[in-house]
């Protein structure tokens, strides 16, 4: 079973940067999105991350043209009909996803695989909305996904052992060092980040410490690149609940429950790094702790 043929639905942060590291890897693919409007904003979210990695040095500006000339876009999911694979990088709800993979199913070839980047739903529920769920994998990607190697690569009770294979030695071939995961709600990673990320703003609710100094204790006491409130920032506020209270309802244990005061910050607004606010001010050099 070869993949030479990707594409990948959804061209936000993640699928922007899933799109370029396949580009990267010499495969032929096809970015879908709702609109014209998001198409743009994608492909100039990859020509950006493409220039900043020239001005780095980490790629010749020849080479940042050919990945550019690789890509192909489309607002039409017809567009995947001849894919091998077909990534889902869109929002992180079920319905919606069960939605797309059902219409891809009805698109694709009966050889096609189906894989998502989901972060914390699981991928089985997927795979019951199409009518191959021998063929549906997950594939975790991480943010910035050109920069983290890791992939948690998503078996489910159904998924063949080739297709398996198959997805396994494709994330290999992009330049990514693969896992093997369950089909469990968090998979590797987030089944043992989000409580931790949680428990910290517990803590902060308790009066234990300030942002400041609890993000302090665990990078200068443990070595952490960085703590557990910027790392929250960098995450996205809202997603940290949202995926929170997916995992919650999956395994329905407290320290998967979305504190109060992480639901009170993203009902003002404030998402991260990405909005401006969350737990620290980012308009600021270096970023300020916000009142809480």
């Amino acid at each position: 079973m070869k993949i030479e043929t990707v594409g990948v639905v959804g061209c936000g942060l993640m699928g922007s940067g899933i799109a370029e590291v396949v580009s990267k890897a010499e495969f032929s693919i096809v970015v879908c999105e709702m609109s014209e409007d998001l198409v743009e904003a994608g492909r100039q979210r990859i020509d950006k991350s493409l220039s900043r990695a020239v001005e780095r040095g980490k790629l010749e500006r020849t080479d940042r043209n050919v990945v550019l000339d690789r890509l192909s876009f489309s607002t039409d999911l017809a567009a995947l009909t001849d894919c091998d694979l077909v990534i889902e990088a869109i929002v992180e709800d079920i319905k919606a996803k069960n939605e797309l993979f059902s219409t891809l199913d009805g698109l694709c070839g009966p050889e096609a695989i189906f894989a998502s980047n989901t972060s914390s739903l699981t991928i089985t529920d997927m795979a019951a909305a199409t009518n191959r769920p021998g063929r549906v994998v997950g594939l975790h990607f991480f943010n910035p996904v050109p920069v983290m190697k890791l992939v948690e690569v998503i078996r489910t009770i159904a998924t063949r052992d080739d297709v398996f294979d198959a997805v396994f030695s494709f994330t290999k071939d992009l330049g990514k060092q693969p896992i093997s995961a369950k089909d469990n709600s968090g998979f590797v990673v987030n089944l043992l980040l989000v409580p931790y990320m949680l428990d910290a703003i517990r803590h902060l609710e308790r009066g234990v410490a300030s942002v400041e100094d609890i993000d302090r204790a665990m990078t200068l006491g443990l070595g952490h690149p960085m703590g557990p409130f910027t790392l929250c920032d960098f995450v996205g506020i809202d997603t940290l609940c949202r995926i929170s209270e997916i995992m919650f309802n999956e395994y329905r244990e407290e320290r998967y429950a979305p504190p109060p005061l992480l639901k009170r910050i993203v009902s003002m607004g404030r998402y991260g790094r990405k909005s401006g606010q969350g737990f620290y001010d980012w308009s600021e050099d270096p970023p300020e702790p916000l009142a809480l």
